[in-house]
């Protein structure tokens, strides 16, 4: 066994036990099961589910062609609106989106399980390599996307099937962004964020340069000037830091970064994990990172929240899901300071909190929590690097209802704007609708009007 540090260790469990950790969090349903499922489904008209997808997919048609045994039309009408529809069938939190929505949904009943129901019609799609879209003849424009997430993606599958000539410019040495790198591995097993990349691009016209960096390789300038259009799609790349005393102690790491290099381990094994793990956070990043602590061997991971259970950003059902994993979460604890021990953690102060004529305060009474090892998940920033003139709102890129920004051919969607939930089915929405935008633009032959005057 590896020793890292006070505490902190590779292989605290045997092979077995990672495998099963790691395995598939919902198993694909087989062929029975989702007649079964797709069988209680109302097919509604005025289908609440569709409306609450932010990609608008057909869902009551998906479901109908499911139950009737046609999987790869099911396909198609899921893809006709969210090409990532695949991943986004793993990863949406549908219990708060279409499931929730669904008229099932009630005290006595459940809801139809609509995202396994899209997995299992998109799985057999992609496994067969079935394609659905044919590029329309070259228009001869070139168009620029920087980033491979789910927003450069969908932009550039959209603008491909409409006959431009796109090249993806990734700063990473592997494509699809938050997909590859930044969800809980046991959400995405088999290596299917580059299996679905591969789907993407097997469209062609695509071109993908990955170690492209914006602002270190070339400029938004550079692209005006070589492409018909640029779309901007590169996500968020800064994290927030804690702010406290201790912060820069070994054992103190970033949550998204542990997320990113347990993802790419090829053997869980080798990944080191803290005896007494804390997590700093209440969205999505804080719960993966919590629950993979655990199922990497640490005893005691707790998660510390700076307000209510009622305003966590993650999900009720991945709340739960974090306790049943042994997980504890604390709310009402902000970090005060982080207890050093030889240059390592040892602890964290926490102050507890409240709410004071509206506004969140700190109450001056503390505690602390033993600690080798402390996850920050507090938020990630957008770094504008090698974006001139471009206009921004709260840090984030500024653009209009079609994803245009405030320069003339620079579209953008995704983490990078300041639109949407950030989540991956609305950065899949925004990157469509802009290729859309793009396209339209290209066939008038005309320059967009500015976002911002």
């Amino acid at each position: 066994m590896e020793r890292l540090g006070s505490g902190i260790e590779a292989g605290r469990l045997s092979t077995n036990e990672y495998a099963s950790n790691f395995s598939d969090l919902h198993p694909r349903l087989d062929k029975h099961e989702a007649l079964v499922a797709s069988d209680r489904c109302y097919f509604c008209y005025d289908a609440p589910c569709m409306t609450a997808c932010p990609t608008a997919i057909d869902i009551p048609m998906f479901i109908r062609q499911i139950s009737t045994g046609n999987p790869l039309g099911s396909a198609k009408t899921i893809f006709d609106q969210n090409i990532l529809g695949g991943m986004c069938a793993r990863v949406c939190p549908t219990e708060t989106l279409c499931e929730e929505a669904c008229v099932r949904n009630t005290a006595e009943d459940r809801p139809v399980e609509i995202g396994r129901l899209q997995r299992y019609a998109t799985d057999i799609a992609i496994e067969t390599g079935r394609q659905f879209f044919e590029r329309k003849p070259s228009s001869g424009k070139k168009i620029a996307v920087v980033g491979a997430g789910p927003a450069g993606l969908a932009a550039a599958h959209r603008l491909a099937v409409n006959g431009h000539d796109v090249t993806i410019l990734e700063a990473r040495e592997k494509s699809g962004g938050l997909n590859e790198y930044g969800i809980a591995t046991y959400k995405a097993v088999d290596d299917f964020a580059q299996r679905e990349v591969d789907y993407i691009t097997a469209v062609g016209g695509i071109t993908i340069e990955h170690g492209s960096v914006l602002g270190r390789d070339f400029s938004l300038s550079d692209l005006t000037a070589r492409y018909d259009a640029v779309f901007l799609g590169m996500g968020l790349s800064g994290v927030n830091g804690l702010g406290v005393e201790g912060e820069n102690l070994s054992g103190v790491d970033d949550a998204v970064d542990f997320i990113a290099a347990l993802r790419q381990a090829q053997d869980k094994t080798t990944v080191p994990i803290g005896r007494r793990v804390v997590v700093i956070g209440g969205g999505m990043t804080a719960i993966d990172a919590a629950i993979q602590a655990k199922l990497l061997g640490a005893e005691e991971v707790t998660i510390c929240y700076r307000r209510g259970k009622e305003n966590m950003n993650a999900s009720t059902w991945e709340q739960d899901l974090a306790a049943s994993r042994g997980v504890i979460i604390r709310h009402w604890l902000a970090p005060k300071s982080i207890i050093g021990k030889e240059g390592k953690v040892a602890g964290i102060e926490v102050e507890y909190t409240a709410m004071k004529d509206g506004k969140l305060a700190v109450t001056g009474e503390t505690g602390i929590i033993a600690a080798d090892q402390i996850f920050k998940a507090i938020g990630q920033t957008f770094v504008a690097s090698g974006l001139g003139a471009l206009q921004f709102d709260k840090g984030k890129i500024l653009v209009d209802a079609d994803g245009r920004t405030s320069m003339e051919n620079v579209w953008a969607g995704g983490d990078c704007i300041g639109r949407g939930e950030d989540l991956t089915v609305s950065a899949v929405a925004q990157g469509r609708d802009a290729a859309e935008s793009i396209n339209r633009m290209l066939a008038a032959g005309a320059q967009p009007a500015s976002a911002v005057a």
